[in-house]
This record gives structure tokens, sequence and C-alpha cells, in this order.
């Protein structure tokens, strides 16, 4: 740590502090003390700070009360500032932090310096733009300061030339970003192939599949060596504990100790050649790995592929800062949001369970955000991003919400890769085809198992029901923005028709979407739909309690996704109020029961 408090002018009467007041003053003054010394005279300065001994007085007694508001901070001083710089740039084997002492509005003089009012001042005064001339030797002419100008050193002057010098060192005038890293061919062959076949009625989570996924890709020769695996702190939550022995736990002085699980097959392995990144309890540590990371193939020209796993609650939440950084700094890579959803983690109330980072992902211009329901699903995802990021080169990453509900991963059906990707596929068209009443349920992540099971609920009551899969809302309204602005700068032209559009034109029946997230998630797209969507979603605080009683809570479950399609074909005026009320108690819903989004 390097301190540069007090600037040059402070050297001599420092050095005459031989009795060591001066410092032990300085100690004693707090900041609103040093800011009130700022906007005062000379005489106050004299009067309150070293009036307090004789002995302080007498090492100022030859400067005046208009040269002490003058002696500078070391964070004003540019031989101080230039010697930390140096200093720092040439410490080697360790970070080095610089901390510069500076006055606020430095050099406005009674316009604003030192003063709370800085940020908001807009302009200063002749007199004062006299002053600050004055102060810092500027060599322009009285009367051209009325115009305010620029100042300008000759083109020979060794300012200048510094400048220049330094701009071409760094490359010309405007700075450019060198992508060093050779583009990857991105060929996995058959390496996903096992995820598009399904588990043939194994129940696995998604996060077990996207594990074993990142354990295939350890292996891969491309880009084996590339894959970085980043965790807080919970690999054993989502059964990461197999990467331990396969490619070990970075740490740069390799194992100190001897693990308490030495004595088991996956036992804590620490290596200076390990690949894991395990950050203890900290998702901004974690996350500023993640952005070491995934800025390398620019820095160090090396195409590193970050996967960051975590508590989805604990990331665009808590750490949105970051994750906003990372997308300014064009980072690469895979967040993944483990146990994500509300419903999903049962038992863990309202600290664990996410139902708002998909609409946090919103606000993130370059984070591709997904919400997949299979292993198939996060296949595509996965195999796609790499492609695009890594081989296309394109300045994006990826947010893909993984639970850890086990079920059977059923095979990819046909012809689903482009809707996966674009944000929506029919999964299961009804196969009542002769149905009068028609519905088209849409469902994300686990709870597209629900939609599932409402379809099969929907079929006793005469209603044929096709289910989708939503991976991306995100996606979704991004497509359909596209065309609203294209459309929008191109009136003459045949319009644009949204994905989402062009997916529901032939869809018979009334829509009904049902999200482990917030409502908002499905409603900002409903405006692409050709009819009303009815939208169910986890408004509203945690709780603890077990998945089927989370999912009634918040009425996301099969029961409560079939009879808000009854709701609407009633609304519809395709069948009868008494229907649906019969409807109600057969299901079992309570109409009285507290709202879960104030409750």
């Amino acid at each position: 740590v390097i301190k540069v408090i007090w600037g040059t002018d402070w050297d001599p009467i420092l050095e005459n502090d031989t009795d060591g007041l001066l410092v032990r003053r300085m100690g004693e003054v707090v900041d609103g003390e040093y800011q009130k010394f700022v906007v005062e005279s000379g005489a106050y300065i004299r009067k309150h700070w070293f009036g307090h001994d004789p002995r302080l007085l007498k090492l100022v007694e030859h400067i005046s009360d208009e040269q002490l508001p003058k002696l500078r901070l070391g964070g004003h001083d540019p031989r101080k500032v230039y010697a930390a710089y140096k200093a720092a740039f040439e410490h080697r084997g360790a970070p080095t932090v610089i901390l510069a002492r500076t006055i606020k509005g430095y050099g406005l003089g009674e316009s604003g310096e030192g003063k709370n009012i800085t940020h908001q001042q807009k302009k200063i005064n002749e007199e004062e733009l006299h002053n600050f001339k004055a102060r810092f030797g500027i060599p322009i002419k009285d009367e051209d300061l009325q115009d305010a100008p620029f100042y300008r050193p000759p083109d020979d002057s060794p300012e200048i030339q510094y400048l220049r010098a330094r701009r071409q060192e760094l490359g010309g005038y405007v700075p450019r970003r060198s992508v060093r890293a050779k583009p990857l061919q991105a060929e996995f062959g058959d390496l996903f192939e096992e995820f598009y076949k399904g588990t043939e009625g194994r129940e696995v989570s998604t996060t077990m599949a996207s594990v074993r996924m990142m354990t295939k890709m350890l292996r891969d020769r491309e880009i084996g060596k590339l894959v970085v695996p980043i965790v807080p702190d919970e690999a054993r939550t989502f059964g990461m504990e197999s990467l331990f022995r396969q490619v070990g736990i970075y740490a740069h002085t390799g194992q100190l100790y001897e693990p308490v699980d030495v004595h088991t097959l996956l036992y804590y392995k620490e290596a200076k050649d390990g690949q894991i990144l395990e950050e203890g309890i900290t998702e901004a540590g974690s996350m500023s790995s993640f952005i070491a990371a995934g800025s390398a193939y620019v820095t160090h020209g090396i195409n590193t592929i970050p996967f960051f796993i975590y508590y989805s609650m604990f990331g665009l939440q808590r750490i949105g800062d970051l994750v906003w950084a990372a997308a300014d700094m064009r980072c690469r890579g895979f967040l993944l949001g483990g146990t994500s959803g509300r419903t999903t983690l049962a038992g863990e109330g309202l600290q664990h369970q996410d139902g708002n980072s998909h609409v946090l992902a919103l606000t993130v211009p370059n984070l591709r955000a997904y919400d997949p329901a299979f292993a198939y699903e996060i296949a595509v995802i996965i195999q796609d991003g790499i492609r695009r990021m890594y081989r296309d080169g394109e300045s994006i990453f990826y947010y893909i919400t993984v639970m850890n509900e086990p079920y059977a991963m059923p095979p990819m059906p046909a012809g689903a890769r482009e809707g996966i990707l674009k944000g929506m596929y029919r999964y299961r068209a009804s196969e009542n085809k002769k149905a009068r009443l028609r519905a088209q349920l849409f469902g994300s992540g686990a709870i597209l198992l629900e939609a599932l099971k409402a379809q099969e609920l929907l079929e006793k009551f005469g209603v044929a029901a096709d289910v989708w899969s939503i991976t991306s809302y995100k996606e979704l309204y991004r497509d359909g923005m596209d065309a609203d602005r294209w459309n929008m700068l191109h009136p003459a032209e045949k319009p644009r028709v949204p994905y989402a559009t062009r997916c529901l034109a032939d869809a018979p029946g009334v829509f009904v979407a049902a999200s482990d997230y917030l409502k908002s998630l499905p409603a900002m797209v409903s405006r692409w739909f050709p009819r009303p969507l009815a939208c169910l979603g986890t408004d509203g605080f945690g709780r603890s309690e077990s998945r089927a009683g989370l999912r009634d809570f918040f009425e996301v479950d099969a029961r409560h996704i079939a009879f808000a399609a009854l709701a609407e074909l009633l609304r519809e005026k395709k069948i009868e109020a008494p229907v649906v009320k019969k409807a109600m108690q057969e299901l079992g819903i309570n109409p009285e029961k507290p709202n879960p989004a104030i409750s």
C-alpha cells in the first residue's frame, strides 16, 4: 500500500518536525475538519490547526497566510503521484494499492473547491478564471479569458512530445481492443450427444446435467485446458466433487494440509496446476475471477471459458454491479445460476429462493439469459454459446439457470434447436385434434413439468392443450423489440414479424404462461402474442416449504395452470361459469387465499 497524502510543499515542514508534533496533529484532525480548512483563510488554518501548540506555529511562521491554503496535498502533486505510480509499476510479486488524498473541486477556488456543492457547479465567473489561471500558471492572455479557451502547449513542447510518445506506445490516439486469441474451431463431435438422447427414465437435475457437461468439456482435446470452473463455496452442493480429483482446485502454494475428507474417493484436492477456482464464501470475489477469465482472450490472448456456478439468488441481485462491469468489459463465459427459481429449492426460505434474476438480467444488454428445463436444452445453449463467443468472436456472455430438482430428462424433439436458441418451441402438442376447446400452455425451467401435468388435467375438462417450452423470455423480448424498431423506421416496407408471433400464428385457443419468476417476465412479451396472455408467476417473498407447498402458495402448480386456462376460456365465452366453479372445487383452488405477492 502506497499512501500519497501530503505534497512536496509539506516536505520541508515535516523535516523540521523533529518532535513528531505535526504528524500527531495530522492524525488528530478528522475529515470534516480537513474539509473546513480547505474553504477557510490562511489565518483560520494558522489559528485552528497550528495554534494548538506554539511549537506547531513555529513550524509555519515563515509561511504567509496567503500561502498556507495553497500547500498541496499528495493527490494534487504531480511529482508525488508519479513517484507512487513508478513504485507500483516496478513492484513485483504482489498487487499494489495507491491511496491518494485529494480535494473535491481542486482549483475552483471560491466557486467550489472543497465545498459540498462542487458536483453541481457548472460554470465559474471571470474573476475565478483569472485566479485559476494565476494559481496554475496557465499561459493564456487575460483578454482571452472571457472566452474560456483551451490551452494547448506548442507541438515541440515536452508535454506534447510526452503525450504523443505515450499514445504511440499504446497504438494510436483512439483506444482500441486488440484481440490476440485465435478463434476456436468449436467442433465438438459427439461431446454433447448423450444429452440429446435423454436419461431413459433416470432422474437427474439440470444442475447435475450441467456439471456432467463441464466434466466432459474438461476432457475435450481443444477446449479442456481452457475451461475454468468457478464456485464460491458450494462445490459439493452442486455435485462438483468429482472434479476435485479430475482437475484439482487451484492453489498457488499447492496442498499445504491434509483435508478432513482425505480418506474419501472424492477428497478436497488442491494443486498448483488445479483448474477449479474455489473462492470461499464470496460471490464478489468469484465474479472478479470470472471477469479475469472472461476477459483473458484480450488481456492475455487466451480463450479461457469460465463457468461460474452459484446460488442464483446471490448473483444479479447481490453482485449486479460486477455483472455490469463484466458486460462493459465485453467478458465472455457462462454464469450458471444454481438452485434457481422461487419454488425449486425446498425449505430454504426467502434468502435463497430466486424469482428475480431473469428480470434483473434484462438490464444487461449483452447478457444472453436462458431458463432451460431439460439437459438437451442446456447442451444446445452451451454449444452455441461457445461457438458464438470463441469461434465467431461475439462480445456476449450467458446466464443459464439450473435447478436441483431431479426428474427424467427426455430426448430432444426433432427440429427443436432453433426454438431453444430463439426462446420458445412447441414441446408437446395435444393428441386430441378434434376438441372444441383449445389452450396453449407456456412453461420454463422446472415449471414446464407443471404445465405438462396441467395438460393432462385439462383433458378431463375437454380441453386440448399444447405445451411450449419457453427457454428465454429475454430472447423473445429482444427479438420483438428489434422487429418493432425496424418496422417503425421502415414504414413503407413489408413489416417484420417477431419470432413469437410467427410461432403462434396458427395456435388455437387461450394462452397461459407459468414461470418460477415474476409475472412481469411473461407479461413483457404478451404484446407479440395473437391473443391475451394469462401470466402466472412467483411475485412475493420465498417460504420455507416443500416444492408442492410453494407452488400451491404462489399459484404456479398444475392445478392453478389448468384453472387459469379454464378462466380464460370463460372470459372468451367458450364455457359457462358453472363449469369453472365446479372445476375450482375439483382442483382444490381456494379463491379466498391471501395474495402471495403481498402476504
